[in-house]
């Protein structure tokens, strides 16, 4: 019965990622650069993103130390993955923020919500869920040798790749304004700018999808497809704006919006 409703937890998941998918490109999400005052009273950029993202790290750690296998190795190491992008984001990421942007407050309660429902999907499923006798996952039956398998391999590899391809592009973006008074918006160039407007994405895109390999699970599978819902519009809209604000600089360049070559 259990396993029946989470299941069925991950469909409504699933239809709300798609709903959300096809809603991002007709309203836009206003934080960053495309904040506007229609989304209300807003809070320091820096206390938005360390609010928003402590609750699914927290929850992790609680739903970790509420399972029985708790000490199998496996496990342990999808949540130190895991816990590495959320330390990043949660106690390093905000502090380094420059200027004085703000996020609405309602985009963080927004994001404060996915968080949990996400933690719910990640925590339960690797604690709790992939233990059930009837079905264990394929880690609970390979044990310490999924680490050998092409899976983890494969998953790991992409994991790495997109978080340093996210952590690089967002050191860019941050240092691209100089004085922390600016509020002007520049252009990154370099590194995976190169080839799209929206490189910190593709980077995040990448990384989740690697998640999902190396756990080879459906709920990692629903975050990665929530990342795609919620990032790829967002990029479609951040490459419209430099169409405005820096014609010259798009228009000789062949920069697609968050998967190079592709999109």
């Amino acid at each position: 019965m259990f396993l029946s409703a989470f299941y069925i937890y991950l469909w409504v998941m699933i239809a709300i990622a798609v709903a959300t998918f096809i809603t991002l490109y007709f309203v836009e999400a206003g934080y960053g650069m495309l904040r506007t005052a229609k989304w209300g009273k807003t809070i320091s950029n820096r206390w938005a993103w360390f609010f928003m993202e402590l609750p699914i790290f927290v929850a992790m750690i609680v739903l970790w130390l509420s399972s029985p296998h708790k000490w199998n190795i496996v496990p342990v190491v999808f949540l130190l993955i895991f816990q590495s992008h959320y330390i990043q984001r949660t106690l390093i990421f905000p502090f380094l923020l420059k200027g004085k942007g703000r996020m609405p407050i309602g985009i963080m309660c927004l994001g404060i919500s996915f968080n949990i429902l996400n933690a719910m999907m990640q925590g339960y499923w690797i604690f709790h869920v992939a233990y059930i006798q009837d079905s264990p996952a394929l880690f609970v039956q390979a044990g310490a040798s999924w680490f050998y398998s092409w899976q983890f391999i494969l998953g790991i590899c992409l994991f790495i790749g997109g978080y340093f391809i996210n952590l690089r592009s967002d050191y860019i973006i941050r240092h691209l304004r100089k004085d922390p008074d600016d509020t002007k918006h520049y252009f990154p160039k370099g590194f995976m700018f190169k080839y799209v407007t929206s490189a910190n994405y593709f980077g995040e895109l990448v990384e989740w999808l690697g998640f999902a390999i190396l756990t080879w699970s459906i709920p990692g599978l629903v975050f990665f497809i929530w990342t795609f819902a919620n990032l790829v519009p967002r990029a479609h809209a951040i490459h419209k704006r430099y169409r405005h604000e820096f014609p010259e600089e798009m228009k000789n360049k062949k920069l697609k919006r968050v998967i190079p070559f592709i999109y």
